[in-house]
């Protein structure tokens, strides 16, 4: 059934700094497309479906810009490295274990598990470079209802032997192999070409994925401006471009359907292509910290006009739990501002909440709003746990939603008008 209507206390943004709060109202989905809402329903309406949540809080599902689905088991280890010695003591190891299908559907049945739980509605997702443990991993998100991007993982330098691809023509082979077996199979899980990063990926290997992503029309996911060594391993290993964005554009890589995930240390010039090209970014404050990146200033990134949401980039980030990536997004911005970069203002609750659904959320499409038109994506939060004085002011419920939810506070969940608990 998607077509009903949602009774309870209904936020979301229809802008940037705009935070919109319906006490008591009425959301309509027909044919899993919001219709609008209303403080009271009207009569054209009132044959459907309610499903009544009464005083508890209605939100648009949160997106996931970026996150590792075979990481999952790693969250909370390695902590104490940087990006390149984290990678080679943790995630490569791990990511190896996933040529074993049986293995494979062990990590992935928790990972995607936890993942429904959660207040997350749309994800794009890392698999690794195995063909048949991405597909697997696919096949589990499509039976949850979630919607997701999914992507290959393509590596063929500059990794350990278990997980680099002989050549860039073996490594293209696989890819479109991968192509042609999911065609046609799942309506809410879609494919997403994913080169790792550039150090991971030879000249060859990238251009081809650019063609391959405009002749299948795919959309791409990929690394920028993590951390400061891997910027100098890029400016070694590509002397001819000016700066690491420009390596993926020199390929084809950057593009409105492109996001690139972190781009903590941009430079002017890597935020004009980021523009030009209408990437998007992926703000993943948790991993930042964790791994010691940086801060990325988002307030720029805003400021420029840049398309912005959060991921959590488990394993990077040490939860599925996209409440504690705005949580970490908004104290980063203001330690940023403290700190010496005055200029750009903190973030406010409203606005990294937007970045968390209708900024993510653009990429899919209508998607992150209750507006009508926009895919019906809602998660409700159950507040009475965090909600101890019985406080009836929305605004001030929201704020402490945003600050002390967890997934343990989401007790139902609509994705595309679809109710998957």
């Amino acid at each position: 059934m998607n077509t009903f209507v949602l009774h309870g206390n209904i936020v979301h943004t229809p802008a940037l700094s705009e935070l919109k709060l319906c006490t008591d109202s009425y959301a309509v989905c027909e044919n899993g497309l919001c219709a609008g809402v209303f403080d009271v329903l009207p009569e054209k309406f009132s044959h459907l479906p309610v499903y009544d949540f009464g005083d508890m809080i209605i939100i648009p599902g949160y997106v996931d810009l970026h996150l590792h689905a075979p990481q999952y088991q790693n969250c909370g280890l390695g902590m104490d490295m940087e990006l390149l010695d984290w990678l080679e003591a943790q995630t490569f190891p791990t990511e190896a274990r996933f040529a074993d299908i049986s293995y494979a559907d062990m990590e992935y049945t928790r990972f995607v598990e936890d993942l429904l739980k959660s207040a997350t509605t749309r994800a794009c997702v890392f698999g690794t470079i195995h063909k048949e443990s991405t597909m697997l991993l696919m096949e589990k998100l499509e039976a949850s209802g979630l919607c997701s991007m999914v992507g290959k993982v393509s590596m063929d330098r500059n990794c350990p032997d278990n997980l680099k691809e002989d050549d860039s023509a073996a490594a293209l082979e696989s890819v479109e192999s991968w192509l042609d077996e999911i065609d046609g199979r799942f309506s809410s899980t879609a494919p997403i070409i994913t080169p790792r990063f550039v150090p991971s990926c030879s000249n060859e290997l990238l251009e081809g994925l650019g063609v391959l992503s405009e002749r299948h029309n795919l959309p791409i996911q990929s690394h920028l401006s993590e951390n400061l060594s891997e910027i100098d391993w890029v400016q070694e290993l590509c002397p001819d471009c000016p700066n690491y964005a420009s390596v993926y554009d020199k390929f084809g890589l950057m593009g409105d359907r492109t996001i690139m995930a972190h781009c903590v240390h941009l430079t002017e010039d890597e935020m004009d292509i980021i523009h030009d090209r209408g990437t998007y970014i992926a703000h993943c404050p948790t991993s930042n910290v964790n791994i010691r990146s940086g801060i990325a200033p988002v307030r720029k990134f805003l400021d420029r006009g840049l398309n912005v949401g959060l991921g959590t980039d488990v394993s990077g980030g040490h939860t599925l739990d996209m409440a504690e990536v705005i949580r970490q997004a908004l104290g980063l911005s203001k330690l940023l501002w403290r700190l010496g970069s005055e200029e750009f203002k903190p973030l406010k609750t409203v606005e990294a909440f937007y970045l968390a659904t209708r900024g993510g959320g653009s990429f899919f499409g209508k998607v992150g709003a209750f507006e009508p038109g926009y895919e019906f994506d809602a998660v409700v939060i159950d507040d009475r746990d965090i909600n101890t004085r019985g406080e009836q002011d929305l605004e001030k419920r929201f704020e402490k939603i945003i600050y002390l939810s967890s997934s343990w506070n989401v007790c139902a969940k609509f994705v595309a008008g679809r109710r998957l608990f």
